[in-house]
């Protein structure tokens, strides 16, 4: 009974997924036989060295890639084999996305980086400016929403793309390296907002080379040639 009722809960399931991409004809594996539940409201690491698969699991986590074999099922729709419209449309409406490297648009202000997904997400325009002057103020950013990414900090840049991935309100954050550009200030002035929206029910995916970074998570997955080497709950010591 304890087992249906953690199913119900889970937003992510990947059974016996696989990714592999070729070289002429040769298969290069990346993933192997990776299965993976997530609970509605978790904040997960996922941490391994580089070249274990944790850049391409997190495409696929965020239907930015598919598996070449296994199925993922999200929000309870099998989305391994979607078009590239359906995938598009799966991620704009459930996930938020934050990447290292910040991918704000440099001709475009604070407020029209975060305006931007919400003409994809089909918000009225007369709710777009004043949705996203609040969620620039939700990140401490309200004296910023005029200024061009290349007149802020890494620390604000950083800020700028939370608060453009939250826009829609999507269920699911997704960062990759959201820290590995900033300063240790910088570093935990955004891991207290990921903090603070699991604390708020998102569920949180953050993957990290820093152990100070993971730590802010609760559930860690370690990446190893491709596969789950070890799943944690609680700190890391």
């Amino acid at each position: 009974m304890m087992k249906e009722n953690k199913e119900k809960q889970a937003v992510i399931r990947l059974e016996h997924i696989g990714k592999s991409y070729y070289i002429g004809t040769q298969e290069v594996p990346v993933l192997t036989d990776i299965q993976l539940s997530i609970d509605k409201g978790e904040f997960i690491s996922i941490m391994g060295p580089s070249g274990a698969g944790k850049s391409t699991l997190m495409n696929i986590l965020g239907c930015l890639d598919r598996p070449t074999k296994g199925l993922y099922i999200l929000d309870g729709e099998e989305v391994s084999n979607l078009d590239d419209n359906q995938l598009a449309f799966t991620r704009n409406q459930k996930i938020g996305f934050v990447f290292q490297s910040f991918n704000l648009l440099p001709r475009l202000s604070a407020l029209d980086n975060v305006i931007l997904p919400m003409i994809y997400g089909n918000v009225y325009k007369s709710e777009r400016r004043e949705r996203a002057e609040r969620m620039l103020a939700s990140v401490g950013l309200s004296d910023r929403i005029h200024h061009m990414p290349a007149e802020m900090s890494g620390g604000q840049r950083q800020r700028v793309a939370i608060a453009r991935a939250l826009i829609n309100n999507p269920a699911i954050i997704m960062a990759d390296e959201p820290t590995g550009n900033l300063d240790s200030k910088s570093t935990n002035e955004v891991m207290e907002i990921f903090t603070n929206l699991y604390k708020s029910g998102k569920t949180v995916i953050l993957v990290t080379h820093e152990l100070s970074v993971a730590n802010f998570a609760t559930r860690h997955v370690i990446l190893s040639d491709g596969h789950i080497s070890k799943d944690i709950r609680g700190p890391i010591i």
